[in-house]
Order: structure tokens, then C-alpha cells, then sequence
């Protein structure tokens, strides 16, 4: 496509085939992790508040109170699909041509980090035919499918018919520096949402923070859905290429009120993911901004605040 998608507007799209799950009461145990459904009172006094995510120390105060199970939204089931005939499993030695399947591994956990069930699926189709076979046995426990090709093309095409075949698919060329194709639509008798990450393992990251996430969260029926965002002084210059949007790999300090970025010592694959191990923050940098100098003030996505 020539024109690209805004991620403002890509973001609209999947949120709007993604709904918060139906709740039903959890024994305590089984609430863990999950989103309240409804306000908790004991007597008349509010304890706690619905959306709020189910924690250790909300679990004592519901068993405090003489409550035994607790009405919420369930677990999003998560099942990521990783698809290539030239990805092949760790511990397996590497033949010419082969690259080692990474991004099943990392957006599986990535999901579990959410709060959502994941079932990792690594799959090797060598036509359309195979590739349906295993999208449809996972339809049965699955409310998101993600799925994710190798690095070159030639797979995002066999994942782009076979899902076509499936049910409403579209296809975009989001406007992020660096990133590839996604395919988004609904699939199957449920109308399940499924997403094409790209293959590359550090744009497939980048787009799950921004995309996945939120609708997982959606899901959940959390109070917020997006990670928070901070304005932070720049403490080395940055270049964009000035035509999209960009999100730079960083670490922000502890008191969060600078940000360094994080530059590959390389050029491959795993400098790029060493730099992505390290981050725990993306510097948001908008279209048109061709070079941001140091001192400036920019707009720092918190990934996590990880402090040893």
C-alpha cells in the first residue's frame, strides 16, 4: 500500500473488534491476576472498585470480608502463532538459511506479562492448506490470535490468503519507522480477532506494546489500557528518518526525568534484541522530527520501572 496507516487510527481499528469478556465468579484462587467485574462492599463502605486487577492483597482483603469467590473478567486466551518453514526451534542446530524462531517466545511471554493465558504454536506450513488446518484447531480456546512470519515476505503472503480464506481480513503498512506489514481482521464462527505482527523481532515488540497490549487490556476490562508516558530530557541526540513516527529503544533513569537512548553495538539480529533486553522505556519521536537534539524534552513511553 502507498499510503500508510496512522497508529492512532490502526488502533481504533483493533479496538473495535475486541470487547471485554463476559465475567463470571471466580473461586479466589482462580480470580488471581483478573479484572473485578463489580464493586466490592463491606457493609455500605466500598472496598474495592470495579476494574481493578485482582492482587495478592486484594485477594486477602475479599477473604477478609467473608467473600469466596469474586465476579470478574476472565483471562484473555492468547494463542500465538509463529509461522515459516525457515524457523527453526532453540537447541536446534542451525542448517544454511535458518534463523532461530524467536518471536513466539517473545510475544508469548509478553502476553502472559498482560495477564492473559498464551498458548505458544510454532508451526511450519508448507502450503495454505496446513496453515488453516492449524489456525482452526486453535480457534476452539483462543479469544486473540497472533500470528507472526519470518523476517522475509514470503510468508506474510501465505498468512495474509490463508486468513483472507477465513473470514474479514485487512491488510495496513503502519506509519512506524522500521516497521512491516499487519494483517487485523475476524476469523471463524466466533468472529475471533486475529493480528500479523512483523517478523522482524523488535518491530513485532514494538507493535505488541502499542497495539496488542491495549486490546488484551480491552479484554481485561482494566481501567486503563495503555502504558504510561512521561516527558524526560534527551541525554543524546537522536535521528529519525522524518517521515514516520518512531519509537527509539531507551533507558530512563530512576527518578524519570532523563532519558538515555540506547544505540545497537551491531548489526545483528541479536544486537538489536540486546538493545530491546535492555530498554525499559521507547522515546515516542513524531512524524517530521528529522534530528532531536540533547536537552530536549521528549515524550518517553514507560515500559517498566526495573531498578536492581
Amino acid at each position: 500500500m502507498s499510503e500508510r496507516t496512522r497508529v492512532d487510527e490502526f488502533l481504533s481499528s483493533l479496538l473495535a473488534i475486541c470487547h471485554p469478556l463476559e465475567p463470571f465468579e471466580m473461586a479466589l484462587l482462580d480470580a488471581h491476576g483478573a479484572t473485578l467485574a463489580e464493586d466490592i462492599y463491606a457493609d455500605e463502605r466500598l472496598v474495592i472498585k470495579s476494574g481493578t486487577r485482582i492482587r495478592s492483597t486484594q485477594i486477602g482483603l475479599a477473604a477478609s470480608i467473608g467473600r469466596n469467590r469474586l465476579l470478574t473478567r476472565p483471562h484473555p486466551r492468547v494463542v500465538v502463532i509463529s509461522a515459516g518453514p525457515d524457523l527453526v526451534e532453540p537447541g536446534t542446530p542451525l542448517k544454511a538459511g535458518e534463523e532461530y524462531e524467536t518471536n513466539s517466545w517473545l510475544l508469548t511471554t509478553a502476553v502472559r506479562e498482560v495477564g492473559a493465558v498464551a498458548y505458544r504454536v510454532h508451526s511450519i506450513p508448507e502450503n495454505d492448506a496446513q496453515l488453516q488446518s492449524v489456525i482452526e484447531d486453535q480457534l476452539v480456546r483462543a479469544d486473540l490470535i497472533i500470528i507472526s512470519g519470518e523476517r522475509k515476505d514470503d510468508s506474510f503472503d501465505l498468512i495474509t490468503r490463508v486468513l483472507s480464506s477465513m473470514g474479514d481480513i485487512s491488510t495496513v503498512d503502519i506509519a512506524i519507522e522500521s516497521s512491516g506489514r499487519h494483517n487485523f481482521g475476524v476469523i471463524g464462527p466466533e468472529k475471533t480477532p486475529v493480528v500479523t505482527l512483523p517478523g522482524d523481532p523488535v518491530a513485532a515488540y514494538i507493535s505488541f506494546e502499542l497495539f496488542i497490549r491495549p486490546m488484551i487490556r480491552t479484554m481485561l476490562g482494566a481501567a486503563t489500557i495503555h502504558r504510561p508516558s512521561v516527558k524526560a530530557k534527551l541525554e543524546k541526540a537522536i535521528a529519525s528518518s522524518g517521515g514516520f513516527r518512531s519509537y527509539v529503544r531507551a533507558i530512563l533513569a530512576e527518578d524519570g526525568k532523563s532519558v538515555m537512548p540506547l544505540v545497537s553495538g551491531g548489526s545483528s539480529a541479536q544486537d538489536e534484541q540486546m538493545t530491546l533486553s535492555d530498554a525499559n522505556a521507547f522515546i515516542a519521536v513524531p512524524e517530521g522530527e528529522l534530528n532531536v537534539a540533547a536537552g530536549s524534552s521528549v515524550t518517553v513511553v514507560v515500559l517498566e520501572r526495573r531498578y536492581i
